[in-house]
């Protein structure tokens, strides 16, 4: 992965994206950093420069759709299509499963680009895969705004991310003393137990 530019981390570090301090994420493990993606989404010229990162990363490609998840992913799914020039797709949750929605259709055979906002296990990635597998897709690729895993899942195919943040996590039994001195913040889209 190329390092971002400096204009692109002084543009994420001004948009608020970068937090520090105890948190539970959507995963369930426990880290001293996270990433606001709203503070992000709610940045048009931020989200711009690194759906245009993602997008120019694969404009060689052959792509035919571009999919992303709700709730982030949609937004980042449509601005790198547009960027792109192809349709963009959205895969929804429905009865605690992802799946297209609102009389979308994916055609079998269609090379597609999986895009998310922020990558840490992958979870939601990996529900957005299983329905291409439905639909008889091929995944080209995947593009994330925040890679913050610690190793990146294998999908498949070449992932690549805009931005890469170094952030350790935690399994819940794991947390080390100096982080649980911390009052822990729940921030994120899954609801957690």
């Amino acid at each position: 992965m190329v390092p971002a530019s400096p204009e692109l981390a002084e543009l994420l570090k001004s948009s608020g994206a970068i937090l520090r301090g105890h948190f539970l994420l959507t995963s369930g493990r426990h880290s001293d950093v996270y990433f606001e993606k709203f503070r992000v989404l709610e940045r048009p010229d931020v989200l711009s420069a690194l759906c245009s990162e993602i997008a120019e990363h694969f404009r060689g490609s052959k792509i035919d759709l571009v999919a992303g998840p709700t709730t982030g992913g949609i937004i980042i799914a449509f601005e790198v299509a547009k960027q792109l020039g192809i349709p963009a797709v959205y895969i929804e949750s429905e009865d605690g499963k992802k799946k297209l929605r609102r009389g979308a259709s994916i055609a079998p055979g269609s090379r597609v680009l999986v895009v998310d906002d922020v990558l840490t296990t992958g979870t939601s990635i990996y529900e957005v895969l299983d329905v291409l597998k439905e639909q008889g897709a091929s995944p080209t690729g995947i593009g994330v705004l925040i890679d913050r895993s610690e190793t990146p899942p294998d999908f498949g195919c070449e992932m690549f991310a805009a931005y890469k943040v170094e952030a350790k996590s935690y399994a819940p039994d794991e947390v080390p003393d100096w982080l649980e001195q911390i009052p822990v913040s729940k921030p994120g889209t899954r609801n957690l137990p």
